[in-house]
C-alpha cells in the first residue's frame, strides 16, 4: 500500500487501500490488453476457458504481463470451484487440505476444482511432486504461474501433464493504452482527477516499468496523487515532475536487472565485512523481492571458499547444508536456513588464501603453458613408461615418519619451484 500525502483539493473518493493496478485489473477478455497470441478471439485457450474445458496449464511470463489477471478471468468464467494458492506463503500441508476438499466437492457436487498456484517455481522438486497424483487423476486442474523458465524450475512430470503458455512483456503501445484507460476511467481509475500528462512523461513511465503493467499503473498513481494542482486546478505531469516523483519511490528489484546485482553485491560484501546485521538486511531484501533462494545459496557456497577458506573449514559445510535445505525444505521455511548461514559466514574469520593462490597459479599456467609433469609424479602403467623413467624415485609419503618426504620440493615443474601460491594468514 502506498502512503499518500495529497492536497485537500484532490478527490478523497479515490484514496483507499487498493492500489490503482488492482482496481484497474481487467475483469473480462474485452478489457484484457496484450497476449493476443494466446487469448485472442478464437484462440484455443480462450475457447477452452469460455467453454469451461480448461486443462492444466503453466503460465510463464515476466512480472506484470497478465498471469494473475488471466487466472482471475478464468475464475469468473468457469463453473469449477477456483482456489488461489501462493507458493511463497503456503506448503504441502495446505495443498493436502485443498485436495481433500476438491475430492469431496467432486463426489458431492460433481464440481471440478481449479487451483491457481502463484510463483510455482518457488516450490522445490519434492513439493512439486505432491501435485502430480492429483493432476493425473483430475482431482485438480492446475494453473501454475511463474516468472522463471519452466524447463529449469518445474519438474518434468508436471510439465508433461501441463500446457506451457508463454506470456510476453507488454509492448509500448499496449502499455500506453493501459495507462490512458486508467487516466480516463472514472469508476476505477483516475478519471476524476484533472490530469494533463505529456507524451514524454507517459513514455518515461513506460520505460521505467519495463513491460510491467502493475509497476506502470502504480507509478502513475504515485505521481498523480503526489503532484499538487496548479492555479488553474490541473495536475500537470511532465518529465521533470516524473523524475522528481520517481526519486522518492523505492527502487524496483528486477531479478534480471541492475538492482538484482546491486543487492546481491551488497549481501556478499556485507558478509565479507563481517557485518551480520547488514548481511541479514540484504538477505531480507532479496527474500521479500522473491529472489530465487537457490541463487542465494549458490552465492554463499562460493563465498565460503572464496572469502573464508581453510581458516574455518566448517564454513563450506554450513553453506552446503543450507543449499541442501533450500532444495529439500523449500520456501518459506528455508529462509530460516539462509539466515543462519548468512550470519555464520559473516561472523566467520576471513582468509582468501586458497582463492588468491589459484589466481597466481592460473597466471603461471597462461604464461608458461603446459609444462611437463615431473617424472617422479607420473604413473608407469606400461613397461615402456617405466623404461622412460615414469615414477622413478617416487617416495610414498605414508612409508615415512610423519608421512612427509622432501620430494615435495620437486612436485612443481623446474621453472616454477620457487612459487608459493598458497599463503594462508595463519
Amino acid at each position: 500500500m502506498l502512503s499518500l500525502f495529497v492536497d485537500d483539493l484532490n478527490n478523497p473518493d479515490h484514496l483507499g487501500d487498493i492500489p490503482l493496478a488492482e482496481k484497474m485489473r481487467p475483469r473480462d477478455f474485452d478489457e484484457f490488453i496484450g497476449q493476443d497470441k494466446i487469448i485472442g478471439k478464437d484462440k484455443p485457450l480462450r475457447r477452452a476457458i469460455e467453454n469451461d474445458e480448461l486443462r492444466s496449464i503453466i503460465l510463464w511470463g515476466p512480472p506484470g504481463s497478465g498471469k494473475t489477471t488471466l487466472a482471475k478471468i478464468i475464475a469468473h468464467k468457469t463453473k469449477a470451484y477456483f482456489d488461489f494458492f501462493s507458493a511463497a506463503t503456503a506448503g504441502v500441508a495446505d495443498l493436502k487440505k485443498i485436495v481433500k476438499q476438491a475430492e469431496e466437492r467432486k463426489i458431492l457436487k460433481n464440481q471440478k476444482t481449479i487451483l491457481f498456484v502463484d510463483e510455482i517455481h518457488r516450490f522445490n522438486k519434492a513439493q512439486q511432486d505432491a501435485f502430480l497424483p492429483f493432476v493425473e487423476k483430475g482431482t485438480i486442474i492446475l494453473i501454475g504461474a511463474t516468472t522463471q523458465n519452466p524447463s529449469f524450475d518445474i519438474i518434468s512430470p508436471l510439465l508433461s501433464r501441463s500446457l506451457v503458455l508463454v506470456l510476453n512483456s507488454l509492448t509500448e503501445k499496449e502499455m500506453t493504452q493501459i495507462l490512458k484507460n486508467a487516466l480516463n476511467d472514472r469508476e476505477r481509475g483516475l478519471g476524476d482527477y484533472p490530469v494533463e500528462i505529456s507524451e514524454d512523461a507517459l513514455k518515461g513511465i513506460i520505460n521505467f516499468a519495463n513491460g510491467d503493467a502493475r509497476v506502470a499503473l502504480n507509478v502513475l498513481e504515485f505521481v498523480v496523487l503526489n503532484t499538487l494542482k496548479n492555479k488553474e486546478g490541473k495536475i500537470i505531469i511532465d518529465e521533470k515532475i516524473l523524475t522528481e516523483a520517481l526519486q522518492k519511490k523505492i527502487l524496483r528489484y528486477d531479478k534480471g536487472g541492475e538492482e538484482h546485482y546491486n543487492t546481491i553485491s551488497a549481501f556478499i560484501k556485507s558478509m565479507r565485512d563481517s557485518n551480520p546485521d547488514a548481511a541479514l538486511y540484504w538477505l531480507a531484501r532479496m527474500i521479500d523481492a522473491g529472489e530465487d533462494p537457490r541463487f542465494i545459496a549458490r552465492r554463499m557456497l562460493i563465498f565460503a571458499s572464496e572469502d573464508i577458506g581453510n581458516i574455518d573449514p566448517k564454513a563450506i559445510m554450513v553453506a552446503a547444508s543450507v543449499a541442501y535445505a533450500v532444495e529439500h525444505v523449500g520456501m518459506p521455511e528455508a529462509q530460516i536456513n539462509l539466515a543462519q548461514a548468512a550470519a555464520y559466514l559473516a561472523c566467520a574469520p576471513k582468509d582468501n588464501a586458497s582463492y588468491k593462490g589459484l589466481l597466481r597459479a592460473l597466471k603461471d599456467v597462461k604464461e608458461f603453458g603446459n609444462l611437463p609433469v615431473p617424472l617422479h609424479l607420473r604413473n608407469a602403467v606400461t613397461s615402456l613408461m617405466k623404461d622412460l623413467g615414469y615414477g622413478k624415485d617416487y617416495q610414498y609419503p605414508h612409508n615415512f615418519e610423519k608421512h612427509i618426504t622432501d620430494q615435495g620440493e620437486k612436485d612443481l615443474p623446474p621453472q616454477l619451484r620457487d612459487r608459493r601460491y598458497y599463503q594462508p594468514r595463519h
